[in-house]
């Protein structure tokens, strides 16, 4: 049992170094955690030491990895006593507050830019693919099929716009049959699911098939900014970075298509005040797209080609 300790203390840690300084520190830490004694120099080294043969690799890479970086913050920012009890106070009111219909974790992750970071890592794609963004938390599956050039604003509110373009491959042919699932708020800045008793049931929503061409259209409503949920724990963090709550104005699109890959994204009004300062940081300099007026001051038209690539 002793020797089967040893060797794990030896595997997750990393010992050895060619100046003398360093090397006694690394020998002192051994003496240390050998004994399986925590303490603050050896604190990584301790903890990693602790886990198991028997469990999963990645598991094992994670973790261990966590902890090295976890106290290496808190040793980099000297965090007290206080500021940890107040990190557990905030955490546990995020959860308190999480429910069916609102997941404070993930409104967390996204105001760190965490779940951008990890969405744009594990959608990867080649010069000249549509680029992913965060799906948010108002997305409905099962979305009304509507035809060719409906309108999803049910409500009658808000600036009325043609939504318009094409689902092509990289080499720029169309994709027949191409689904395209759309969402956006209405123009008081809500979603309906948000408004359940005010806004009709799927306003602002819809599902299309493309043609022949690939082609799609629908009407909607030029899209307004407006601010995250921003009355709970996390809503207090930004106030006290002195950040603000709101994205920039989008419309939502789902696009799937047999054999190619899913494409989850937004389309953003480019001049809208906080184009350069989204809460959740899901603004792309390619999903930017043209908002034109046409026929009066209160009917728009944007065009955006969605380009699919294959697995």
């Amino acid at each position: 049992m002793q020797a089967d300790y040893r060797k794990r203390v030896f595997a997750n840690s990393k010992i050895g170094c060619d100046q003398s300084g360093a090397e006694v520190e690394s020998k002192r830490k051994v003496g240390v955690f050998m004994m399986g004694y925590f303490s603050e120099e050896a604190s990584v080294e301790v903890v990693n030491s602790r886990m198991g043969s028997e469990i999963d690799a990645r598991l094992r890479s994670v973790m261990t990895s966590l902890v090295s970086h976890l106290h290496a913050f808190a040793k980099d920012v000297e965090l007290t006593q206080a500021e940890w009890e107040m990190a557990i106070n905030f955490l546990t009111k995020s959860g308190q507050i999480c429910s069916e219909e609102r997941q404070e974790f993930i409104l967390l992750s996204d105001v760190f830019g965490l779940s951008m970071l990890v969405d744009s890592m594990n959608n990867r794609r080649e010069a000249g693919a549509t680029e992913n963004t965060v799906r948010g938390p108002f997305y409905v599956k099962n979305a009304p099929l509507r035809k060719m050039g409906d309108n999803i604003s049910l409500d009658g509110k808000g600036e009325s716009c043609l939504f318009e373009g094409a689902v092509i491959d990289i080499n720029g042919k169309g994709i027949k049959g191409a689904t395209i699932d759309v969402w956006s708020d209405n123009a008081d800045g809500f979603y309906d699911v948000q408004q359940p008793d005010t806004q009709p049931k799927w306003n602002n929503r819809g599902r299309f098939v493309t043609d022949e061409g690939g082609h799609y259209a629908f009407l909607g409503i030029k899209p307004v900014s407006y601010p995250i949920p921003d009355d709970g724990p996390v809503g207090k963090l930004l106030a006290a970075l002195d950040r603000h709550p709101y994205r920039p104005a989008h419309m939502h699109f789902l696009v799937s298509a047999p054999g190619y890959e899913e494409i989850v994204t937004h389309t953003f009004v480019g001049d809208d005040p906080y184009i350069s300062s989204d809460a959740v940081f899901g603004v792309k300099n390619t999903l930017v797209a043209p908002f034109d007026r046409v026929n009066g001051d209160t009917e728009w038209r944007s065009h955006f080609d969605f380009v699919m690539v294959k697995p």
